[in-house]
């Protein structure tokens, strides 16, 4: 139960959120899409994060599912839940048929080839102008449905991407901590000293390299009916760009850090309206700041913050990266 009260907390916060401010912009609203992008963060993180594979094209994986659903109900009468799945299918097809050539390489050059697909795909959306609508998008994408309860207003919208969230999350605390979580640990460490116990290092990376693009998938199709319109910009570079920011910022290979990193990149931006023409520098500022003092990451930095203030008051400090190692010592 320790284990998951992280994720309860989480659950308990996603509930009380709407009761205790009802009608606020910034719960009903700006919390969706905080939502849907702490979803893509902890998919990526475990990509990234505990695999060690460096992604530069994880919103090409988004847009796959939003184009996906959205192309079949629009323009072949689907209902959206079958879209969704034939969307999901059809990003985990596509991952699985590029995973193999390109997990083959790494560091700078798996960079540079993810941030290829990344581009190929956002050229297709653009290019493919009678099925995608090409620059100008796709409209009158239909609501979701289900049981004859229509996701028609900002708090329902509110429900489903916090339940969405919280399935997420509870699949990624429940991965890292199973066999196939340690296999992806043993990866980022090394991969040859994985292989060399027993780990078949290149189904490892296709397994997560496709379930991270399965979860974006999903994520892309939700995004896509919430917003009934859709274009080739919301799944450009510079998304893949920005999640891969939010899951750096809020700690590598921490779930919760990718969830608390994609919370404040959504949230600081609307904060820093108020200051107009300086909104954009104050919040490099904010951020170049935040790497300075917490550099493992904020989520990480501040347990690390937490973990030495009871131990500043005895002996002094032995380690100088708080490392769990300490609790057996003190």
């Amino acid at each position: 139960m320790r284990r998951l009260s992280g994720f309860y907390s989480l659950a308990a916060l996603i509930i009380l959120l709407p009761l205790l401010f009802p009608d606020n912009y910034f719960v009903t609203v700006v919390a969706v899409t905080a939502g849907l992008n702490a979803i893509l963060a902890v998919s990526l993180n475990l990509l990234m994060g505990y695999a060690g594979q460096i992604s530069l094209g994880h919103a090409a994986f988004f847009g796959i599912g939003a184009y996906g659903s959205a192309i079949l109900t629009t323009r072949y009468g689907w209902n959206p839940w079958p879209a969704i799945v034939a969307g999901a299918a059809l990003t985990g097809f596509i991952a699985f048929i590029v995973a193999r050539p390109i997990l083959r390489l790494k560091g700078h050059y798996l960079a540079m080839a993810t941030l290829g697909l990344g581009i190929i795909v956002n050229i297709v959306l653009v290019q493919a102008g009678e099925l995608t609508g090409g620059p100008d998008g796709l409209g009158d994408i239909p609501m979701l449905t289900l049981f004859g309860w229509a996701v028609d207003s900002d708090l329902r919208w509110y429900m489903v991407i916090g339940t969405a969230l919280l399935l997420a999350v509870w699949l990624a605390l429940n991965i890292i901590d199973s066999r196939s979580g340690r296999a992806l640990r043993a990866l980022h460490g090394s991969e040859v000293a994985a292989e060399m116990m027993g780990i078949n290092t290149t189904t490892t990376k296709t397994g997560v390299f496709v379930l991270a693009a399965l979860i974006a998938s999903v994520a892309g199709s939700l995004f896509a009916h919430q917003q009934a319109f859709i274009s080739p910009d919301s799944f450009s570079f510079f998304f893949s760009i920005e999640l891969v920011t939010m899951v750096v910022l809020g700690g590598m290979a921490s779930t919760w850090g990718a969830v608390l990193g994609a919370i404040i990149l959504t949230f600081l931006p609307e904060l820093l309206v108020v200051f107009e023409d300086y909104e954009v520098m104050i919040f490099g500022a904010i951020l170049m700041l935040m790497m300075i003092f917490l550099p493992q990451g904020l989520f990480p930095g501040l347990q690390a913050l937490l973990r030495h203030r009871p131990k500043s008051r005895g002996k002094s400090a032995t380690t100088d990266d708080g490392t769990e190692g300490n609790h057996g010592a003190a």
